[in-house]
């Protein structure tokens, strides 16, 4: 993660991507596992969120070890994932 000072104590903290980086092993194998660059991935880590369009994506590669909530926490997740009602929509 990071280099653990007394004042970086939130460091100690795994995010989202932390967890999927240690799901493949590295960073290197979750990009090319969704074939985007090391770079790429390491942007995502240093921003603390993953793209929302990646989140569907890692989340079910790593078996729902991680979830797109833990990835990008600014996207509501819960509306997303709420099945529609196709009577209401259509009726």
């Amino acid at each position: 993660m990071c280099d653990i000072s007394i004042n970086e104590w939130w460091c100690m903290v795994e995010t989202g991507i932390d967890k999927a980086i240690g799901f493949f092993g590295s960073a290197s194998a979750l990009a090319k596992t969704l074939k985007v660059t090391k770079g790429a991935v390491h942007q995502w880590r240093i921003a603390g969120k993953v793209p929302a369009p990646r989140c569907p994506q890692i989340e079910k590669l790593t078996q729902r070890t991680v979830l797109c909530e833990e990835l990008n926490g600014e996207i509501d997740w819960a509306y997303i994932r709420t099945p529609i009602n196709v009577d209401l929509v259509v009726g």
